[in-house]
Parts: C-alpha cells; sequence; structure tokens
C-alpha cells in the first residue's frame, strides 16, 4: 500500500537516527517502527503492582491521626491559622 504522511519533525529525527542506527531503509525502519507500536498497544504489558507501605502516625506527640487540629497546633502553634 503506499500512502503519503506529514511526518512531525521530532519524529522524523528518531526515525532518521533509527534508520542509521539499524542500516536498514527508511521504508524498512517505518514499517517496523509502527509493527513495534500496534503490537504494543494491542499487548501491553501487565505493570508491577504497586504497594504502599504503611507507617506509624505517632509523632510523639501524644496526639494520632484523627486529632490532625491538634497536630497543627502542637506542630505549628496556636496561630496556624
Amino acid at each position: 500500500m503506499r500512502t503519503t504522511l506529514t511526518i512531525d519533525d521530532d519524529i522524523a529525527v528518531l526515525i532518521e537516527q533509527e534508520v542509521r542506527r539499524s542500516g536498514g531503509s527508511f521504508k524498512a525502519t517505518v514499517n517496523s517502527l509502527l509493527r513495534q507500536g500496534l503490537d504494543a498497544s494491542r499487548n501491553p504489558q501487565p505493570r508491577e503492582r504497586f504497594v504502599v507501605t504503611p507507617i506509624a502516625m505517632n509523632t510523639g506527640l501524644g496526639t494520632g491521626y484523627q486529632k490532625v487540629e491538634d497536630l497543627i497546633e502542637a506542630l505549628e502553634g496556636p496561630m496556624h491559622r
């Protein structure tokens, strides 16, 4: 299939760099990159699960996270508002 594309300048630079790196033709390089991109969008890699590690909220000030106003006042003083 023959078609005409307008390629953004920054993408054209990256394609030209890949052409030089791979030693292939412009056409072969563009087709390869399009295949890679289409394959990646059809078969996304599973992401590693993000795990949150809880920490104790004990500040040593005798307040817990339930008493936020008391904690702010203890840290910033009575004029925190």
